[in-house]
């Protein structure tokens, strides 16, 4: 292994999205950062109303952990539990479950606040995550991403994702599936559509890590994580870091090095090394995102995954969006919350590294309010709980549409 492909690696992983970021955290405190400052004296009215978030989202304090099961849950009727009773074998639910997951969450980027999807089922109208969540079940409901659609024996048989009907996906089919016209219009609508077909190609040219039991699919992975545990257990840090080593040429032509795509991660000149890896900031939100939310799948289907709090918190706009408008990270030119931002720009950057940080201090501080450790309340359940919903609820509350209060130009594929 050469010395660039040793550097890619050390950034493939959630050990460097915490580093890096508390960097650029560090550097901020200094009041040395080019785009924020951050005015902690502020910080407790942000863990007040993620408290207070909290409380009113879950009186009990059983709070779940943030991840994409939660948005297939509407009007107390969940979504996949119904689908899930077509299978008697645990490991072939586990296999459904993960091509679920790991489609929708693809496919959970930003949608923008114009598009609507009308779910039938309820004949309620939903945006958002929760929008696409749905759109997302339903298509896999009725076997879109299948091989078997039209002609499965039975219902399980397209309760799947086939390498070979991704890489297929047409444009129409995702398009009707997603309510996609000029008056209900999706950000970034042909880059997911082309991140699914590039799932599709690299799940068929690897049989070794998703075709290990049964033909190509994204589920195969849950067999490429089942033969890394030990003891029956799985640390979810591995979980994240075989995303990225496994999934990474699915993405858009960003960032490589050493051979390597290195996915979720941008530059930032607060980051100085003496390596390969200078002035680089990896991020992952989406695989940090999708690995969330493969951890209960693997818990239902017997295994143990420990060191959740391994992974971090989640830099997207509704986490960076409650520091924001609390007060605690406050734009050095305020001129900037009027323009738009390349996911790329280093004002972007630095706002995400700054969430990340930010989450791993708000975490500790929510616990101790509310009387609980990180056994009772992990980090992810401080997203669910939390972080997220508060991020979401001050958005609306500061501005109509409920944007985020950063204006991010992305491709639909970051977040």
């Amino acid at each position: 292994m050469n010395s660039d492909t040793a550097a890619a690696l050390s950034l493939l992983n959630a050990g460097a999205v915490r580093a890096r970021a508390q960097r650029i955290f560090e550097i901020g405190l200094d009041g040395k950062l080019p785009h924020f400052r951050i005015e902690f004296e502020r910080f407790d009215d942000a863990v007040d109303l993620v408290v207070t978030t909290i409380r009113k989202n879950y009186p009990t304090l059983d709070v779940p952990f943030h991840s994409r099961w939660r948005h297939f849950v509407t009007h107390g009727f969940d979504r996949y539990a119904e689908l899930a009773e077509d299978f008697a074998d645990p490991m072939a639910r586990a296999r459904s479950a993960f091509d679920l997951a790991i489609i929708s969450v693809l496919l959970d980027a930003g949608a923008g606040p114009q598009w609507r999807y009308r779910d039938a089922a309820t004949d309620k109208t939903v945006a958002r995550s929760e929008g696409l969540a749905l759109a997302s079940i339903v298509m896999f409901a009725t076997g879109d991403f299948s091989s078997a659609a039209g002609i499965a024996h039975d219902s399980a048989d397209q309760l799947r994702a086939d390498a070979e009907a991704l890489a297929n996906l047409d444009i129409e089919t995702l398009r009707k599936g997603f309510q996609v016209k000029k008056s209900n219009l999706i950000v970034g609508f042909e880059s997911r559509a082309e991140l699914l077909r590039s799932l599709g190609r690299l799940v068929a040219s690897r049989p070794e890590i998703f075709a290990r039991n049964d033909s190509a699919r994204p589920g195969g992975f849950f067999d490429h994580l089942a033969a890394k545990a030990e003891g029956g257990a799985i640390p979810a840090p591995l979980i994240l870091s075989e995303l990225l080593l496994h999934f990474g040429p699915i993405w858009p032509s960003r960032l490589t090095l050493g051979g390597l795509p290195l996915g979720d991660c941008w530059r930032h000149p607060a980051i100085v090394t003496d390596d390969a890896t200078n002035g680089l900031v990896p991020l992952h939100k989406l695989s940090q995102w999708l690995s969330y939310s493969l951890i209960e799948p693997l818990q239902e289907a017997g295994f143990t995954v420990t060191d959740i709090d391994g992974l971090t918190g989640l830099a997207e706009y509704r986490n960076g969006g409650l520091f924001v408008d609390t007060g605690v990270l406050a734009l050095r030119d305020a001129a900037d919350a009027d323009r738009g931002h390349d996911v790329s720009s280093e004002l972007v950057v630095e706002w995400r590294a700054l969430t990340v940080a930010l989450l791993d201090r708000l975490a500790p501080a929510v616990r101790a309010k509310l009387d609980m450790d990180a056994a009772t309340l992990p980090l992810a359940s401080v997203l669910e709980g939390g972080s997220w919903a508060a991020g979401r609820a001050i958005a609306f509350s500061r501005r109509p549409d409920g944007a985020s209060p950063i204006k991010v130009v992305s491709d639909g594929t970051v977040f």
